[in-house]
């Protein structure tokens, strides 16, 4: 009989004794992932009783994908297992795959605290090995990585009519790109090209989420560019193309924007109008006769020097424009812009700077631009950075150190030119390029 009882009480705290923390993830898989394409992970963590301390969820680190944790309310749920009640919390990551392939998400602890037996405790929740696929693009091969969104919209606005500026008026121009299922920061540049004849000025974008467009929930990327004309004429703004993947219709697509006509008139100037004085004309008619002389002189050389001037001035102001062009799109003055989004920018922002410069040195994200960096500083201020975008704010980076060590960056990525002499020991040169090749 005490055997049957023993046995009975075994079996009822059997779940008891078995209850410890454990996760779950889920992929939202339609089966037509592509690369660039914005890939919902969401992670349950469940312990029996209550939390005590909330679970740590880490930044994920996925070859050949870029991973966040975005900013978003963390969902408390309740869940009865075999008798005994969870209390759980759900994330949901964001993954966008860089090439087609299988990516398997690592098996990570997530530390956390829970409660046993009325008493607060520290255990871990190991994920799951989970998996998902990704397929190539349609259309064949690609250049360059995809961006992958729904909805996507391109539009501009000025704030005056472009047809009625005058030399010296300003023209601000503002470009809005929209997209669904996506995040701000992940929404490429627009290539804004050059408008020949104007002095352009390109203001730090503004990036911004959880924007509601025709009851669509997305992000937005918002460009601003002036423009300023130094002489009157009729001067075109070029046509904007920007090429984005459709999640829904499974295709490439380009949204555009058309070239707009500038028309600057000459500035009117006032003039100041002296009035005149009666004068004795006997006193005064050697001095007329001076005056007269002197203003026929004047205006002799007025003429030659107008004369030059306008035979030198269309080389001159070609010759200004070329400079001033060529320091506007130096490496130095993009650094120097770079540095100040990173001192004064918010988090976001600066994140996104650095993407571009990555991409613009020739890498393919921040992480690959990293790592090619013989720079702990930067390696250091970066990752607290990610830290404190994708997981948790309990760290505080440096802007003033993160400023100072970024342009100490290796040169851009360039092709390599193999000599017309032959190799000096073939058999080691076909040995590295064949690593070379094999490497992911």
């Amino acid at each position: 009989m005490k055997a049957i009882w023993l046995l009975a009480l075994l079996l009822i705290a059997s779940p008891c004794l078995a209850a410890e923390p454990f996760a779950r993830v889920r992929i939202d898989d339609d089966g037509k992932i592509v690369p660039g394409q914005q890939v919902h992970v969401i992670i349950e963590v469940f312990v029996p009783d209550f939390f005590t301390s909330p679970p740590q969820f880490p930044l994920l680190d996925i070859p050949n994908a870029v991973v966040t944790l975005p900013d978003e309310r963390a969902q408390n749920l309740v869940q009865t297992i075999d008798g005994v009640e969870y209390s759980g919390i759900r994330r949901r990551y964001a993954v966008v795959p860089e090439i087609p392939g299988t990516f398997t998400l690592p098996s990570a602890a997530i530390e956390l605290g829970y409660s046993r037996d009325g008493k607060p405790v520290k255990g871990e929740a190991r994920l799951p090995l989970t998996s998902f696929q990704v397929g190539d693009l349609a259309g064949g091969a690609r250049t360059s990585l995809a961006f992958a969104a729904r909805g996507l919209t391109v539009t501009q606005s000025f704030d005056r009519d472009p047809s009625t500026l005058k030399v010296g008026d300003a023209l601000v121009r503002t470009i809005v790109v929209f997209a669904g299922d996506t995040q701000a920061m992940m929404i490429p540049a627009v290539d804004l090209r050059t408008a020949d004849g104007l002095r352009q000025y390109i203001k730090p974008p503004r990036i911004e989420d959880g924007v509601q467009v025709d009851r669509l929930q997305g992000s937005r990327r918002i460009e601003t560019v002036v423009y300023t004309a130094d002489k009157s004429g009729d001067f075109k703004i070029p046509a904007v193309s920007y090429s984005w993947f459709d999640l829904d219709g499974h295709a490439q697509r380009t949204s555009s924007l058309p070239a707009t006509t500038v028309a600057v008139a000459a500035a009117i100037h006032s003039r100041e109008r002296i009035d005149p004085h009666l004068q004795d004309e006997e006193s005064h008619r050697h001095s007329r006769s001076f005056v007269i002389a002197v203003v026929l002189v004047s205006l002799i050389l007025l003429g030659a020097l107008g004369w030059l001037a306008r035979r030198a001035a269309p080389r001159v102001f070609v010759w200004i424009s070329e400079y001033r062009r060529f320091r506007r799109n130096s490496r130095r003055a993009q650094l120097r812009r770079l540095k100040t989004v990173i001192l004064v920018g918010n988090e976001p922002a600066i994140y996104s700077a650095l993407q571009n410069w990555s991409r613009d040195l020739g890498y393919r994200s921040i992480s690959e631009w990293v790592q090619n960096q013989d720079s702990p500083r930067l390696r250091a201020q970066i990752g607290i950075l990610e830290r404190r975008l994708f997981r948790s704010r309990d760290m505080q980076f440096d802007r003033a150190v993160l400023a100072d060590v970024v342009g100490n960056a290796a040169p851009p990525v360039t092709a390599v030119v193999k000599s017309a002499l032959p190799e000096l020991n073939p058999t080691a040169f076909c040995a590295q390029d064949q690593a070379g090749h094999s490497a992911p």
